[in-house]
């Protein structure tokens, strides 16, 4: 993993906040230095492509990833018009590989999102209120790093069982406690500074406080660190699918079909490997536009 991600068991580090409302030229500062940044890049125009590919793949004009065939099976590059040949059960692998990214990404976003907006929320809730309201919501918090996030989410996948709903589930209470880590730091700083106490002078309730002046500093560190965990839920999704707690059979999904060809690794080789190529340029292409949205974003460069 890179060294953006959450390291199991521990907790998060906040990313440099200045505080201030982040204005129009801030943003605009920020596009400007992600556009001189050739690594983000390249790695956006990637990811933007396997998204794109995936998003309108039922129009692509593929082949039908579901249709087998026990004569194809594992079958070269170019056998037959397959441009990446064939599975093990003679399915077209550029078919299945642009079909699995549809379920892969899913999996990577939207246990994200999900968390996003309930960590973020509790923690902000934390951070803001303080006292026992933030004993209360942090405590509970410190429980779910007493587990490694890896093994918190096979636990709950098998306690739930297998299924792409039960596997959001488990992602997405694998990473609520990060994120409301991070919202609760970054809150509880932001709550000192000289316009919150004279917005809470001047009689401004507490959430036109948190929607006027609280949210505007505390949303960009949350998106930043939650950017990162996009490429570590694809790589905790895909490992799911692979033990088979995950999507299950015959849905094409990276993790799912890593698993089913793992047995012609000595026959077809590459076949074996393509899904987890597709793992890893995805899930890197993420981690490094993370970096690049932190770099673009710290005012203090």
């Amino acid at each position: 993993m890179t060294s953006n991600t959450a390291t199991a068991g521990a907790a998060p580090i906040a990313a440099p906040v200045a505080f201030r409302r982040p204005s129009r030229g801030f943003w605009h500062t920020v596009g400007r230095r992600l556009a001189r940044d050739p690594v983000t890049l390249v790695c956006g125009f990637i990811l933007l492509t396997i998204i794109g590919l995936a998003v309108f793949a039922p129009w692509l004009g593929l082949d039908d990833p579901f249709k087998m065939s026990m004569v194809r099976r594992l079958k070269p590059f170019g056998y037959q018009g397959h441009l990446l040949g064939t599975d093990e059960l003679g399915r077209d692998m550029l078919s299945r590989l642009i079909h699995g990214g549809r379920l892969s990404l899913f999996l990577g976003f939207a246990p994200v999102l999900l968390a996003t907006c309930i960590g973020g929320a509790m923690g902000v809730i934390a951070g803001y209120a303080g006292g026992r309201w933030n004993m209360v919501i942090m405590r509970l918090i410190d429980v779910f790093y007493a587990f490694p996030s890896v093994l918190l989410a096979v636990a709950i996948s098998g306690a739930l069982g297998a299924g792409l709903l039960n596997s959001i589930v488990a992602l997405t209470l694998v990473f609520i406690p990060p994120i409301a880590r991070i919202a609760e730091s970054v809150t509880t700083q932001v709550r000192t500074q000289d316009y919150v106490e004279a917005a809470r002078a001047t009689g401004a309730s507490a959430l036109r406080i948190i929607r006027g002046h609280v949210l505007s500093n505390v949303t960009g560190p949350i998106l930043v660190y939650a950017s990162s965990l996009i490429s570590v839920s694809i790589v905790i999704s895909s490992g799911l699918s692979f033990l088979g707690l995950g999507v299950s059979p015959p849905n094409a999904e990276w993790g799912l079909m890593l698993n089913a060809l793992r047995q012609a690794i000595y026959v077809s080789p590459v076949a074996a490997i393509l899904p987890g190529v597709m793992i890893f340029v995805t899930s890197m292409c993420c981690s490094l536009m993370s970096d690049g949205l932190r770099s673009a974003m710290d005012v203090k460069a």
